[in-house]
């Protein structure tokens, strides 16, 4: 009996093994360019560079899951101190900029080029959220404090 169950483990735990390594997924990659970010939440992890259309407009699925190519037009860089910044899209022309804790005295300013120090308050003022529409080919958002 114990000959049998050894045999029957030695069979059985290398198909367990095998199953396990099919349940892993990737989506391959190949580019030329450079620069580039990455974005984690919890055990997912995406990089890729910005303004570089590779994977073609047509998302890439598979199971619950789903990638979109292209331009990463919404990106946000936490000032310390300052509150959480947040751009989604809320429709499929418009994303929702809020921030939070709504803290008093904050104002969102706007800009079309980071090279330049010119940044001029939104006209949203401190209204918090705001909807904008995503159609702009290129917007940067930052909250400031006079």
């Amino acid at each position: 009996m114990k000959k049998r169950k050894q045999t029957i483990a030695a069979v059985f735990l290398p198909s367990l093994a095998a199953l396990c390594a099919w349940a892993q997924y990737s989506i391959d990659w190949h580019t030329i360019d450079g620069g580039g970010g990455t974005s984690t939440n919890g055990q997912y992890e995406v990089s890729g560079t910005i303004g570089q259309p590779d994977a073609g407009s047509a998302p890439m699925t598979g199971g619950p899951f789903s990638l979109s190519g292209g331009f990463w037009a919404i990106y946000a860089v936490q000032t310390p101190g300052a509150p959480f910044l947040s751009i989604v899209i809320s429709a499929p022309t418009d994303a929702t900029i809020s921030w939070n804790p709504d803290d008093p005295g904050w104002v969102l300013q706007e800009t079309l080029d980071l090279t330049s120090s010119s940044w001029t308050n939104s006209p949203s003022g401190t209204t918090n959220p705001i909807v904008v529409p995503a159609s702009v080919p290129e917007k940067f958002y930052r909250l400031f404090k006079p």
